[in-house]
């Protein structure tokens, strides 16, 4: 219970600053030139503050419900640190294909496409989800939690590395090319996700990974696409919106 209070009362502190220091770096050693300025960053942040709040009211609760009525069947072998690593590597095969749903049934899509029409990206990007989306994910976490009976530790330790691993391979921060070739066997790097973000459906539609970078590898959806600083980012046939806009869009009526 202590490492749970911890966990939970410094997650914050770790997700902010590591925000800041992110959205300080690429200023300064940038890949691709900075599109949007404070503008851009304050809307994302907009939608990141209301999901914060949305988190402490209901999806943390709902986690916790469903980790203390979860079911009771793992071996006392899952447990401990090596519990853990499995829990870890068990959500992030998870959230690949929790990813890649959201972008294959339609009626996801029209939440996750919110996160999409950033035609920049930046470490504020990985921030940036409609409150409805934050919602699904979290009744779908739940069930999952309930089944899998996952401790809430294990929750929470995932989301942490997940929001840490979000705002990285969304930053805009220039690594040395031998360094994030090494990394991207292991992890999902910028090189990675920007292709994700590229305004050409097809790439939209791959490297759904989050945290290991083998699901794509493994499960065939790894584009061969090479990210570029002048690609260009968004939803193909589609332009960004202001923040009413964007909370908008998952209800409004779909084109003919």
């Amino acid at each position: 219970m202590d490492q749970l209070a911890f966990l939970l009362t410094y997650k914050g502190a770790i997700v902010l600053g590591t925000l800041a220091l992110l959205l300080v770096l690429e200023r300064l050693m940038p890949v691709a030139q900075v599109v949007g300025g404070v503008r851009r960053v304050a809307k994302n942040l907009s939608l990141a503050g209301l999901n914060a709040i949305l988190s402490w009211a209901v999806v943390v609760p709902l986690s916790a419900l469903a980790a203390s009525h979860a079911l009771d069947w793992r071996p006392a072998w899952w447990s401990g640190g090596f519990g853990l690593l499995l829990d870890l590597l068990m959500l992030d095969c998870w959230i690949y294909w929790w990813h890649r749903a959201n972008h294959e049934w339609r009626i996801l899509w029209r939440f996750h496409e919110v996160h999409h029409l950033d035609e920049f990206l930046d470490a504020s990007s990985a921030l940036r989800f409609h409150f409805g989306e934050v919602l699904l994910s979290s009744l779908v976490r739940a069930g999952v939690i309930l089944l899998l009976g996952v401790p809430l530790v294990s929750v929470v330790v995932f989301e942490t590395l997940l929001a840490l691993s979000a705002m990285f391979h969304h930053s805009n921060v220039r690594l040395p090319a031998r360094l994030e070739r090494w990394l991207s066997w292991l992890i999902v790097t910028p090189s990675i996700h920007w292709v994700h973000h590229h305004a050409i459906r097809r790439d939209t539609d791959s490297n759904y990974s989050a945290l290991l970078s083998v699901w794509d590898r493994l499960f065939g959806s790894r584009s061969k696409t090479i990210r570029t600083p002048a690609m260009p980012i968004g939803t193909e046939g589609r332009r960004d919106r202001g923040l009413p806009g964007l909370l908008a869009r998952p209800f409004e009526r779909p084109p003919p």
